[in-house]
């Protein structure tokens, strides 16, 4: 069984460009495999489908989530001595995607995750190089002595809170929650639009503030101020949602950063949620 090390959350560039040299780490590049050969920080290895997986939140669809992501970092070298350092373009643009690397590995109970605040943008505006040479992975084995961390909520665990007082937070943007759009991939690529009932909103965006390196996240009583004007507290049992568990990451980060300390994710999200038309929905503007 592994201990979960209490790293800092977040990296600057700085501290990632002198760790990387002297640390054992691997720097792990969520962009899309394009962005990744046009630059990418030196040493990094892309790993795409941190963004791009969609999982589902059934014992077996747990179990799939669980088997390729413990095989893909095993390729990419996490062998439970590395700290996995995740980063994407900048913190709004890539939907929390590096965020999402980072509860996949709080989830599978990795010991050492961070992810590199600012991303890719704050790491240049610091002055630091990026390359277009491509760095073959150490292969290791991922660790299989650790312990789930218990983050994940099941689309069956949600049925169950509806109407009780767990707090579940939609982050989507506003046309997701108005119910105009059922995804950022589309209006119509989720069969049906609209929101968890009495689910509260809290846009992803909310929980970060723009910077001369671009959008970094607020402070703890920033995030703290933003939650209570939808009513929610530091002791509130929180679950996110987004569309598939990449901007509920972002906020994830944000909340757990805050001193939130029961906040957990129903991954699945409206992926999910929306594709069973015998589960409940609200539609339309919020009455």
């Amino acid at each position: 069984m592994s201990t979960m090390i209490e790293l800092p959350v977040l990296i600057s560039p700085t501290d990632l460009s002198q760790k990387s040299t002297s640390d054992p780490m691997v720097i792990i590049d969520t962009r899309d495999p394009q962005a990744f050969a046009n630059e990418h920080i030196p040493g990094a290895v892309n790993l795409r489908e941190i963004f791009t997986y969609l999982a589902t939140s059934s014992p077996e669809g747990l179990q799939d989530l669980k088997d390729s992501f413990t095989s893909q970092l095993g390729a990419i070298g996490l062998s439970g001595l590395e700290t996995a350092v995740f980063y994407e373009d900048s913190m709004n643009s890539g939907y929390g995607q590096s965020c999402r690397g980072y509860f996949l590995l709080t989830w599978l109970g990795y010991p050492k995750i961070q992810v590199l605040n600012g991303g890719l943008a704050a790491w240049k505006s610091s002055g630091l190089p990026t390359t277009t040479e491509v760095t073959t992975p150490n292969v290791a084995s991922f660790p299989t002595n650790l312990t789930c961390n218990d983050v994940m909520v099941t689309l069956e665990e949600v049925k169950q809170k509806l109407g009780s007082a767990a707090i579940l937070m939609d982050v989507r943007d506003v046309d997701e929650w108005i119910g105009d759009s059922s995804s950022p991939y589309g209006k119509d690529f989720a069969p049906r639009k609209g929101r968890l009932p009495g689910a509260k909103w809290l846009e992803w965006y909310r929980f970060m503030k723009p910077s001369g390196s671009g959008p970094i996240f607020k402070t703890s009583d920033e995030i703290r101020a933003e939650c209570q004007t939808a009513g929610v507290k530091t002791h509130d049992e929180i679950i996110l949602y987004c569309f598939k568990g990449a901007r509920a990451s972002n906020t994830f980060l944000a909340l757990k950063q805050a001193g939130f300390k029961n906040v957990k994710m129903y991954f699945g999200s409206w992926n999910e949620w929306s594709r069973d038309p015998s589960l409940p929905i609200e539609t339309g503007l919020p009455a």
